[in-house]
This record gives structure tokens, C-alpha cells and sequence, in this order.
């Protein structure tokens, strides 16, 4: 059965912080424009490749990535709350045949997501559990990471395992582009900021809302051209696109974690889960084509803001 992809930016700020009309606007027609991709597709399972901001993955242990075999979302930004409907025993035949390939994946009976996983999915079919998904977290924020080539034969085994199945089945990943917002780095983390990136499993309200107000602050202030964090990188942006459009994953083993930094910004990371999803899809399908693509950089979200679909 066809695997298809949609690759998309998220952000916690979507539907909070108010865009100029034009920019809302191209948005707004991009973002039906990836949901009718999906709804059109209408797949029978959801494979999602997806970051966490500190919800759900601590300093306690970090994976570079790990799956799923039972998943929750946390909430936070007003996303969705509740259960993931996770087939457990897909989850664990993926999980298997990825480490026989000779990946050393983690694993989560009991994973916890938030908005970056299930932004998408909530935006395209209006529900969390509307279809079966099966949640792959790639680390996009938390030092140190693997080599970028470790993250696309990930993607590759996953893409072998899902080739020759019978479901149509929709790879998301969701994540990037280029954005520098106000997540702390332990090396240069005060004792409070530590404390949260070691272990901050269930915030208290008001230490969530705190910490979300302080994001939501910043992206007003970035936009107001008042912030002092690394600009968006629009040219980056595109190229790194126009690699995963050319059907060669090869070409993501180029890119280097000190120089995305320093290019790109601390979160850039998140393009991570791309890079493993259309692996995934190069595997499966080694001539797809990418039938849709979206960008804008939206400082009001603190984001180069990019769209893809492929099948």
C-alpha cells in the first residue's frame, strides 16, 4: 500500500500570537492545503516523527530517539490532552526490526508528547486519536546529538519496515525550520533552569503557565524587532528543503550540529525529524515527489515556517 508524507512546522504560539493579515492568510491556505493532503490520503496509520521541549524527555535520560508502544500528550499551549492511539504491538515489531538493522533505538511503554508531536495530527483530523499512530521521538533540543547520518539510516530502517505493509500509512514529521527561541542550554542554564531540563515531569499550572507566558513574551518581542535571540535564516531554510525534495537523503549526512547552531539556531535540531521521515519515505518509495511546499518565516512564532507534502 502508498506511504505518503507531510513535513510541517509547528508552534506552541499557532492560534495564541496574532499575525499580520497577509502572513495569516498565506497560512492559513497552507495549513488546509497539508490537511486536505492528509484527508485525501486518509490513512490507515500515522508514523510521527516529532521533537519534545522538556515535557516529556529530561536530562535524567535522553535518547537521541526513541518509539512509542503507549503514548500521552501533556497539554501544554492549549494542544490536545489524553491518550495516543498507539497499536503497541506494531510498536514493538517497528521497534525490533529498527535495532536488528543495527540502530540502537530507545524504547516507551509509557511515553509522554506535547504540542510538537501532536500539532499536526490535531490540525489535520481535528483529534489526537482519530487515527492509529505510532509516535517516534527525535531529540531536536537536548545536547549532545548523534551525527546527522545515524538519524537518516533510523529513518531508512523504519521506511524498510513499513514498506511492505498493507496500510496506507502517512509519515509525519513535525519540527524546524530554522528558530532560536528562549529554551535553555545546561551549559549555560542557571540552578533553576537545570533543574527543569534534568527532571520538570508535571509542572504545576501556574510553572507551566509561567514558562509558556515567558515564550509567548519573547516571539512578541521578536516580532516587534526587540529580542535578543539569533534571527530566523530564510536562505537555510529553503536549501535545506530543496534537499529533502531531491530524493538523495544521502545529502542530510552534511549537515553538522556547531554549524546548524550557529546558521540556523539552537532549535534547528528539530529539521532532525525530517531528515528521518523523508529517509523513511526514500526508503519505502525511492522515487517520491514532493507535491506541495510552503514556506514563510513568522517571527510572531519564533519560526522559519515550512510545509512539505510527498508521496
Amino acid at each position: 500500500m502508498p506511504i505518503a508524507l507531510l513535513a510541517m512546522s509547528h508552534s506552541p504560539l499557532l492560534g495564541i500570537n496574532e499575525l499580520p493579515k497577509d502572513a495569516e492568510q498565506s497560512l492559513r491556505a497552507a495549513l488546509k492545503s497539508a490537511k486536505d493532503f492528509a484527508r485525501d490520503f486518509d490513512p490507515d496509520l500515522i508514523v510521527t516523527f516529532a521533537p519534545d521541549h522538556y515535557n516529556g524527555f529530561f536530562y535524567d535520560l535522553m535518547p537521541p530517539y526513541c518509539i512509542g508502544y503507549k503514548a500521552r500528550s501533556v497539554g501544554d499551549y492549549n494542544s490536545q490532552e489524553g491518550e495516543l492511539d498507539v497499536p503497541t504491538e506494531l510498536a514493538e515489531e517497528m521497534a525490533q526490526f529498527v535495532i536488528d538493522k543495527g540502530i540502537d533505538i530507545a524504547i516507551s511503554r509509557k511515553m509522554e508528547v506535547d504540542h510538537g508531536a501532536v500539532q499536526p495530527a490535531e490540525i489535520v483530523f481535528g483529534d489526537i486519536a482519530a487515527r492509529k499512530t505510532v509516535p517516534v521521538y527525535v531529540n531536536g533540543l537536548a545536547r549532545p546529538f548523534v551525527p546527522m547520518q545515524r538519524v537518516r539510516l533510523m529513518g531508512e530502517a523504519i521506511g524498510e519496515f513499513l514498506k511492505d505493509r498493507d496500510e496506507k500509512i502517512l509519515l509525519i514529521a513535525s519540527g524546524g525550520l530554522s528558530h532560536d527561541p528562549p529554551v535553555p542550554q545546561w551549559v549555560t542554564a542557571n540552578e533553576e533552569q537545570r533543574a527543569l531540563l534534568l527532571d520538570g515531569r508535571n509542572p504545576t499550572p501556574e510553572a507551566r503557565n509561567a514558562r509558556q507566558e515567558r515564550v509567548i513574551n519573547t516571539a512578541k518581542a521578536f516580532a516587534a524587532g526587540q529580542a535578543d535571540i539569533q534571527d530566523l535564516n530564510p536562505e537555510w531554510d529553503k536549501e535545506f528543503m530543496k534537499v529533502c525534495a531531491s530524493g538523495t537523503p544521502e545529502l542530510f549526512d552534511q549537515y553538522q550540529a556547531d554549524e546548524m547552531d550557529k546558521l540556523a539556531g539552537h532549535s534547528s535540531h528539530e529539521v532532525r525529524t525530517w531528515v528521518a521521515a523523508f529517509s523513511a519515505l526514500a526508503a519505502a518509495h525511492p522515487e517520491y515527489a514532493v507535491d506541495y511546499q510552503f514556506y514563510e518565516p513568522i517571527k510572531e512564532y519564533i519560526a522559519g515556517f515550512g510545509i512539505m507534502t510527498a508521496s
